[in-house]
Parts: structure tokens; sequence; C-alpha cells
């Protein structure tokens, strides 16, 4: 038999549209070409179980690079085609696709669309000038050979081949010869198809034994009851090349309302990380992958996470428009986001050593969960640990007060440090005078600790502790400023720093001559100028010098001459400064001067 045709496809070339719209994830042919191949696989494994067909014991998919030839081979010993089959399946469906393609997509735009729209046989298209299919059906017919370059026409021919299956013989076209390179094809097949059903081997050799390429059944379709804590960690290393074992993980196994299988792990974090690391969380369809870090089934907060997702109710081609507005698939993310919380609840009150052990590295997941998902939050809420200054944890909630009820009343203030070590002497005043703090100091505590006074307006204010300390640790009531009117004013013409305010209080300890205040409001916003990328507002320069009347400094600075005030309020506002920021460069050298002066005259 030999026949040729042509192609009833409306386009005249089909490879200017492939090249048009895949040409950025042009890679995927190969799992498309060997998901075909395990397709054809499970259906005859079906059949054969079945009785309809004879029994296999060594599945497999065997797939081939050969530089000289210029080729790249993927057969498999599945189901096979007859020449009515090829026809059916090659020439009328797969390219006939391509239409659809065009009418659906040639004008769409920004679609991030997944797995391209079950593109299969004709996706090697777009790495190939010629594509060969030589294959056997399971039933008593001759073998065919298939042929077309892509174009309009096709070629289809008795052949010989031994052994029932399918062999699809890409001839790699030019300017692509990356695909015939076998270290490429393994990535390429270990990113795809580690997960998939059956052995998948590259460029095996002759009769030595051969290790598949693949894991065909991977850790997350176990039952979570027989899985060993060792074999979570291997199953971690493997998949994500990452030596540094993970903190713990959620084993995700359901049927109903919809299936979902799958591992997440809460990986270490770096010593050296300020901000949030993004993850890695590959999804997958009946162990195929689909990509990682597909928001729409997967909330954007444990993107942070490593795992692996496979859900069969997802289909494997699928526009990202469709999950935005599927309800199965927003479901599906909730639950996820549910397990997750259900988890760590579970871990804090069951092992709260742990957890707390943990936390540093699981913080700013679970407060960027919180800011970005607002059921987490109702999940959590309790669940959330802040260190005091004495290094002990206690959940958030427990510092919250009373409820407000009258209009005018302040909620009760939660003081916290964000830098431990330019904070220190705020620190130690505080320790100082019985009073404790919150320590927040990861790089998303500004904007949690706002989206924790918005939703609860009424129980706190958080309030850093050099933003009020007047406030906490002043003895009685305020000082009146006319009572010390003339230590202020000779403060402030030998300070000569008209954006500077300068006031008095005594407070409960006597170690600190002054202190920086700066408006709590405006040093936040500030800060978020600087996240944002905006031009940062340095709010000490309208802030407020406290002198500390308890100090003996301050109180007998009046009886110093007027060059010995001038040096000590130089002293008494840099060392202020230094417990709040940097100095400047010209007033970190004059600190210095003055503080070689003291040496000098303590010497004598």
């Amino acid at each position: 038999m030999s026949k040729k045709g042509k192609i009833k496809i409306s386009s005249e070339n089909m490879m200017p549209i492939i090249k048009k719209w895949l040409y950025s994830d042009k890679d995927i042919f190969l799992r498309e070409i060997v998901a075909n191949g395990i397709d054809a696989i499970t259906k005859h494994k079906k059949l054969a179980e079945m009785g309809e067909a004879e029994r296999e014991e060594n599945y497999k998919i065997v797939v081939t690079t050969d530089e000289n030839a210029k080729t790249l081979t993927v057969e498999d010993n599945g189901i096979g085609m007859t020449a009515e089959e090829v026809e059916k399946y090659i020439t009328q469906i797969a390219f006939s696709g391509a239409e659809d393609f065009l009418q659906k997509y040639e004008k769409a735009s920004g679609d991030g669309i997944i797995g391209h729209f079950g593109l299969g046989f004709y996706s090697a298209y777009m790495v190939s000038k010629n594509v060969e299919i030589y294959t056997k059906s399971y039933k008593d017919e001759p073998a065919v050979k298939w042929e077309s370059d892509g174009n309009a026409t096709y070629t289809l021919s008795d052949t010989e081949k031994s052994g029932r299956g399918t062999k699809i013989v890409m001839h790699i076209a030019e300017g692509e010869e990356d695909f015939l390179k076998e270290h490429t094809v393994r990535e390429l097949l270990r990113k795809y198809c580690s997960f998939m059903p059956f052995d998948i081997y590259l460029n095996p050799k002759g009769d030595e034994k051969d290790k598949p390429i693949n894991v065909n059944t991977p850790l997350y379709l176990k039952d979570p009851k027989e899985c060993t804590d060792e074999e979570y960690k291997n199953f971690y290393r493997d998949t994500f090349m990452d030596f540094n074992e993970p903190l713990f993980w959620i084993h995700l196994n359901m049927e109903y309302p919809f299936r979902l299988k799958g591992i997440l792990y809460f990986p270490q974090v770096k010593k050296q990380q300020i901000q949030l690391e993004k993850g890695q969380v590959k999804l997958y369809c009946n162990q195929v992958f689909i990509a990682d870090n597909i928001k729409e089934v997967i909330p954007e907060f444990l993107m942070l996470l490593n795992g692996v997702i496979d859900c069969p109710d997802i289909p494997l081609n699928v526009s990202r428009s469709f999950l935005q507005n599927d309800k199965q698939v927003q479901k599906i993310s909730k639950h996820i986001t549910k397990k997750v919380a259900d988890k760590l609840t579970s871990l804090f009150n069951t092992d709260r050593a742990r957890f707390e052990n943990c936390w540093k590295d699981i913080a700013t997941f679970i407060k960027f969960g919180c800011l970005k998902d607002e059921d987490f939050y109702e999940k959590v809420q309790k669940i959330i640990i802040y260190k005091n200054l004495s290094g002990e944890y206690t959940p958030l909630t427990e510092y919250f007060g009373e409820e407000t009820t009258e209009e005018t009343a302040q909620p009760k203030a939660i003081y916290y440090a964000s830098d431990e070590a330019q904070q220190a002497q705020y620190i130690s005043m505080f320790k100082d005078a019985g009073l404790d703090a919150l320590v927040c100091d990861t790089y998303i505590d500004p904007h949690f600790i706002s989206f924790i006074e918005y939703k609860n307006p009424k129980k706190c204010r958080f309030v850093r502790i050099d933003a009020d300390i007047d406030g906490a640790l002043k003895v009685g009531e305020d000082v009146k400023e006319d009572e010390h009117k003339e230590l202020i004013e000779a403060v402030k013409k030998h300070l000569g720093k008209e954006n500077i305010t300068v006031k008095a209080e005594k407070f409960k300890s006597g170690k600190v001559p002054a202190i920086v205040n700066v408006e709590e409001f405006m040093r936040r916003m500030s800060e978020m100028n600087g996240f944002y990328g905006m031009e940062e507002i340095d709010p000490a320069k309208n802030a407020t010098l406290v002198l500390n009347l308890t100090n003996p400094v301050v109180s007998g600075l009046l009886k110093q001459t007027e060059e010995k005030q001038k040096f000590i309020v130089d002293q008494i506002y840099y060392l202020a400064m230094l417990s709040y920021k940097k100095l400047s460069p010209e007033e970190l050298s004059d600190f210095l001067e003055k503080s070689a002066e003291l040496l000098f005259d303590y010497s004598k």
C-alpha cells in the first residue's frame, strides 16, 4: 500500500502559526510526544487486562538522539495504529487542530496558555522540518509509515516494523540542533516526564541494564501512612535538588469531591536571605507535568514553598482564563489553603517546641499568606507568634487589649523593636523599667502590623519603642515646658537645629541622657516609600529630642559654662541619634573628635 494525500487545513503552511504562538515554550513538544506514547501504552495495558490483547511485562518508552542523522526518536510499545487509524488520528484530527487553533487564538493576547490546547503530535513541527511515523497495531495488520513536512501533503505506505507500537522520528530543523544533544533532552525529560507512569529510557546501551530516567510511582501517590520521613526527605532532595532538609511537609491525598494528591514542603530559609524567595510548586495532571507555580490553582503565597501537586481534574491543556473562571479549580485552591492551615495549627497544638524552632523559617511565609488570603488569616491568626525581648514566643492575640467601646478611647499599645542591634539602648531602657516589647524584624513586618491593626482596630495599635518611649517610660504626669524652659532653650540654642523639637521628661531610668522620638505614622510612611522604591523621607529630620531629667548630666547641664554646655549638648544629641540611626559623615566626624577629647581629658 502506498498513498499520497492532502491535509484538509485552511492554512497552506501551519509552521508559521505554530512558531508564532508557541516559540517561547517550544520544548513542550517532547512532553506531548512522550505523553502520546504513555497514552498508547495505557490503552494497551487496559485491553490486556480485559483479555483483548496479549499481556506485556515490560512497557516502556525509548527516546534516542542521533546528532549525525539529526534525528530525535520517541518509540513506545503501546497499542500501535492501523493505516486507517493513522489517517483518522494523525491526518484528520491532529492537523485539523491547527484550524481550531487559528480560530480560537489568532487574535488572543496575554492569555498565558498552559499546555497549548492539546497540541499533541503536530507540536513536533515546532522543532522539526520533517516527521516520520512507523507504527504497528496490536491487531494483526501490516505496519505503516506516515511522513509529512508539516505543510499540506503527506504520504502513507506499508513498511517493516518489528514489534507492536509506534516510533516517531523527528528530523530536527536547522537552528534547533540543541534538541539533538543528550543532556538537553535529558533535562527536558526530567522536567516534563519525571513521574510518568511507565519507564522512559534515553539512549539505552544495548543489553546493558539501563536505569529509567523517570520514577513511575512517585512518593505522593502512596498512602501517607506508608511513607517514612527518610522517603519524604529523599523525594524532596531528588525533586528539587535542595540538599538542605525541609522543615516539615504536608501530604495531600483526597478522592472526593475532587481528586488531588501531592506533597508540599516548607524549606529552610537561607541565612543570608532577607526577603521572600520564590519556591517551586510543580503542577501535574495524571503524572504529566503542566507547569510551575500556576497561581490559579495554587494560592500565590504557597508558591514560597516547594512541592508537587497532581490533580487529574484539571485538564492538561487549558488556558489561564479557563482556570480563573472554573469553580472546581477555585475549590481545589481553597482546599490546598485549608490543608496548609490545618497542618500549621496541628503542629502548633501538638509540638509547640518544634513550631517555635521553625518559626524563623516559616514566619514570613505565614504573614505573607495572611496578607494575601483572608481565609488563611482566619484559620491561622491564633498561631501567629512573636518573640519578646527575653526571647520567649507568645501568640500575638495574647497581647491584644479588650475591645474599646468609647469613640475617643485608644486601643492598647503594643510596643515592638524592629532592629535589636540598632535599638539596643531603647531595649535596655525598656528592660530596666520592667517593660516588654515584641521583636518585629522581618522585612514584611511593617506591612503585617498595619494589616493586624486594620483587622483589629479596637484591640491594638503598634508603636515602635523609639516612637513613644517618653510615653512608655516617663514617671508621673507630663512635665510642663515652663518648668524647664531655661534648660530646653539652652539645648535648642547649642543644638542649632530648627527642625528638631526639644522637650524634657522624667524617665524611670537615669542611664540615658536623652532619646530621639519619631512619630510612628511618619516613620511608617517613610519605610513604605522605601519599600516601593519611592524617595524616602528621613523622619528623624523632624524628630523630638526628649531630655531625661533623671539623668545627672541633663539635670546639671545649666551649672556648666557655655563652652561645656555646647560640648555636652552635642554629645547628648549624637548619642541619642546613634541609637536611632546612622549619623551623617559630618556628624560622625564631630562625634569622634569630641569622644577623643573626652578620652584625653580622662587620661590626665
